[in-house]
């Protein structure tokens, strides 16, 4: 490009609106050439494994983004200006996840116990499904699992869509609790390394409510 040469918002829109596309793209090819190795290709003996690869990948990814973040001081100075005011995210994601959780539940004719502690799993699928089935009862805890897991799976599609059509902010949205972890990459990836700490504590708000609003909720009267 030449020296004092704009670029053309159209242009702009055009390749952003590529890399969304190619980013969506990439995950769903992955998850699916995943599924097709673990089911046709390969042995149970590599499957066993896999837990370890995927565990040492998430950390290598994750210490990845810490190194990043260091060296942009910017973005604490940024985190200590907005003080109090990060945990307002976290408290959206909350209330949202809940009131969807309960419309859903009346869609489908669940109680306003079950629909609602199964969305304040907030995508820890394995702690909300082992607490509800241990409080409640193993079909629900089931339940609880399958969503969540479903919720995660989502959020590595949904981020960059979000992100680009809606904002960065609400790209933190869909991956609720697991943003402190598993989704932190994508969501990262998507929205700038300047979300990832806002991220990552939004996460971990959640995270920590899981636990105390799971067995509130499910023990609810109805």
């Amino acid at each position: 490009m030449a020296k004092g040469q704009r670029l053309d918002p159209k242009e702009l829109t055009t390749k952003s609106n590529r890399l969304v596309i190619n980013m969506t793209l990439m995950i769903l090819g992955s998850v699916a050439l995943g599924l097709a190795l673990g089911y046709w290709i390969l042995p149970q003996q590599i499957v066993s494994h896999l837990d370890t690869v995927t565990t040492t990948a998430l950390y290598l990814l994750l210490f990845g983004i810490g190194i990043d973040l260091g060296r942009q001081k910017e973005v604490w100075v940024r985190l200590w200006y907005m003080g109090w005011q990060v945990l307002l995210l976290p408290a959206l994601i909350a209330t949202g996840s809940l009131a969807g959780a309960a419309v859903s539940g009346l869609l489908l004719g669940l109680p306003f116990n079950e629909s609602t502690a199964i969305g304040a799993g907030f995508g820890w699928y394995s702690l909300s499904g082992i607490l509800i089935a241990e409080i409640y009862n193993v079909e629900t805890g089931a339940l609880a699992f399958i969503t969540n897991v479903a919720r995660e799976l989502l959020t590595f599609i949904l981020v960059p869509l979000v992100a680009r059509y809606i904002g960065r902010f609400s790209a933190v949205a869909p991956g609720g609790a697991t943003t402190m972890d598993t989704t932190l990459p994508v969501v990262t990836k998507a929205t700038g390394t300047d979300m990832a700490v806002i991220a990552f504590i939004s996460g971990s708000v959640l995270s920590t409510l899981v636990p105390i609003l799971v067995p509130f909720l499910i023990k609810l009267k109805t």
